[in-house]
């Protein structure tokens, strides 16, 4: 997603203090066996150890989890206790009620521990549609398979799934959710807040001292020996790929971040974001120390490749472990790199999203042990958040093409279980088609709704992409969350759409006047002044599944039973 000033606000709000009473993990938390968690309490006031007591089951917690607790008489100095058991297991399936008491008050919470039946998949392909809502699913078949008398030309390879299932996808502390703690409900299944992956939010000030809970990254790796790939067009530090190896409350810890990528070392990396990878004195480098982790990848035995010509060559010569960057920022999305804009001018040779998968599979498919593979196409969202729809489906058409490498592979060989579901949805609809040959000279007078919604007809090419968007006829695909702005109801060619800009008041944000052009008209946004482009929606999205253990997902379930699917085909919870 892009970084407004609600990102700042939400960055801003995280480091006040929680005075209430607290236990982590929460109450209903599932909890596979044999994966490793922090266990936090929280007391709303100062007391001395001999003063509070907590319980698992009865039995005193230190007891009763085989490990030490770390008792903290006064917590970054507010005056209120806590009790941190760091790194435990549970071993056994069942409830496990945590009781908390201290003088004048009291609370639990009741977890369950589930454990899984024999391994039925030897490895999991799990993408990741950033954003991708029921309306950028339509659109994409529309661009890409086209669509005559109500009946579409062909199936996507993300419809064309045996498995399918509703998805919630609120955190713990709000009902819209944003993809850190979304992708972290996917790879560790647990609930936790906006801005947090890989821990539960408590009030410690240290961003990284919040109660951890193991990744499916970090599980693989321990207890399987298992590769792991993390592939993406976005910046690898972004939420969704550092979700599968950070422990932050604070998303933009992306110094840290790279630094939990190198201790967990996924065996492919690969999207943009170099500049934190670089040390502080090289030009462009976004570090505040001296490390190189370019050179630390390499030291430990990694390729690095900065482009696509360097990423094939690495993998033609069987290279077990890549480290790609491939932009500064994000990978150009599947328009820009199509047609030359976007960066193409200053990084010409950047790979798209179907040979990374494809490249990223045949080299993580040479482990005997299997492999975790997640897969994001992460600019269908960020296309969203600018209101720009073409290059949205654009990347929707990508994300489909990945997922049609990936199930040719399962297909061959029965033993892959294949995921695609978004971390969550944006508020959008497809309403009409707008026609150029309607009178008039504003988007309102052009829109053809119900009978007058004609049918587009876009030249798509071999290569699933339509050839031109310009065409006069074109989906209405609007936005249900937005903020000042002109809008033309035209592709926006030359660039990703901008919709507002900083206005005279510090902190809020007016209309883009250089798209306020003739025949546009000047939309009021429905947003708070202090955002600058549209935010998610709490809407369930939609996951589709095949392969070993996709039957489980079924109807509507909530995000952190992917998690639970996944390890369950992997037999990660055996005795």
């Amino acid at each position: 997603m892009k970084f407004g000033p609600y990102f700042s606000l939400m960055t801003a709000l995280i480091s006040t203090p929680a005075f209430a009473q607290a236990i982590y993990p929460l109450d209903r938390a599932e909890i596979l066996t044999g994966s490793r968690f922090d266990l936090k309490v929280e007391f709303p006031k100062s007391f001395t150890k001999d003063s509070v007591k907590v319980t698992v089951n009865g039995v005193e917690a230190s007891k009763a989890l085989g490990t030490s607790a770390n008792f903290i008489a006064n917590e970054d100095g507010a005056n209120a206790s806590s009790l941190l058991l760091k790194n435990i297991e549970l071993k056994k399936a069942g409830e496990y009620k945590v009781e908390a008491s201290w003088p004048g008050g009291a609370k639990s919470v009741t977890w369950t521990a589930f454990e899984t039946g024999p391994r039925k998949a030897k490895n999991v392909i799990l993408f990741i549609g950033d954003g991708l809502s029921v309306a950028h699913r339509t659109a994409a078949r529309m661009l890409s398979k086209g669509i005559v008398e109500g009946r579409y030309g062909g199936e996507l390879a993300i419809d064309d799934m045996p498995h399918m299932a509703l998805v919630s996808t609120s955190g713990s502390d709000a009902i819209v959710t944003d993809s850190a703690n979304a992708m972290s409900a996917y790879a560790t299944g647990h609930k936790t807040c906006v801005n947090a992956m890989g821990v539960y939010c408590s009030r410690a000030k240290d961003t990284l001292a919040h109660p951890r809970v193991e990744t499916i990254a970090e599980l693989v790796k321990r207890k399987g020996n298992m590769a792991v790939g993390v592939v993406t067009n976005s910046e690898i530090e972004d939420a969704t790929p550092a979700g599968m190896v950070a422990h932050t409350r604070r998303r933009s810890d992306f110094n840290d971040i790279v630094k939990m990528f190198s201790d967990v070392k996924p065996d492919i990396i690969m999207g943009g974001g170099s500049p934190n990878f670089l040390p502080k004195s090289t030009p462009g480098s976004k570090r505040l120390d001296e490390d190189n982790y370019i050179e630390k990848f390499k030291a430990d035995g990694y390729a690095f490749v900065s482009t696509a010509s360097e990423m094939r060559k690495a993998f033609v010569e069987k290279k077990q472990k890549v480290l790609g960057l491939f932009n500064t920022g994000n990978v150009d999305g599947a328009y820009d790199l199509k047609f030359g804009k976007g960066t193409t001018d200053r990084f010409p040779d950047q790979p798209d999203l179907v040979e990374q998968t494809k490249l990223a599979i045949d080299s993580l498919s040479q482990n005997k042990n299997g492999f975790v593979l997640m897969v994001e196409s992460a600019r269908i969202d960020k296309y969203a958040h600018s209101l720009d729809w073409e290059r949205s489906v654009f990347d929707t058409i990508l994300l489909d093409k990945a997922v049609k490498v990936a199930k040719d592979f399962a297909e061959k060989r029965k033993d892959t279980l294949v995921i695609v579901v978004p971390d969550h949805a944006h508020m959008v609809g497809i309403v009409g088609t707008y026609d150029d040959d309607l009178p008039g000279q504003t988007p309102r007078e052009k829109l053809g709704v119900y009978d007058k919604s004609k049918f587009p007809k876009y030249p798509v090419g071999a290569d699933g992409y339509p050839e031109r968007i310009d065409m006069s006829r074109r989906p209405a695909f609007l936005f249900g969350s937005y903020p000042d702005h002109c809008f033309d109801a035209r592709p926006h060619f030359d660039g990703e759409f901008v919709p507002a800009v900083a206005g005279a008041q510090k902190g809020s944000f007016v209309a883009n006047e250089q798209a306020c052009t003739p025949g546009s008209v000047r939309v009021t946004g429905n947003l708070p002044f202090d955002a600058n482009t549209g935010v998610h929606a709490a809407d369930d999205v939609i996951l589709t599944a095949m392969g070993p253990g996709s039957e489980a997902f079924r109807g509507r379930i909530d995000n952190t039973k992917v998690f639970r699917v996944m390890t369950t085909a992997l037999g990660l919870g055996r005795k």
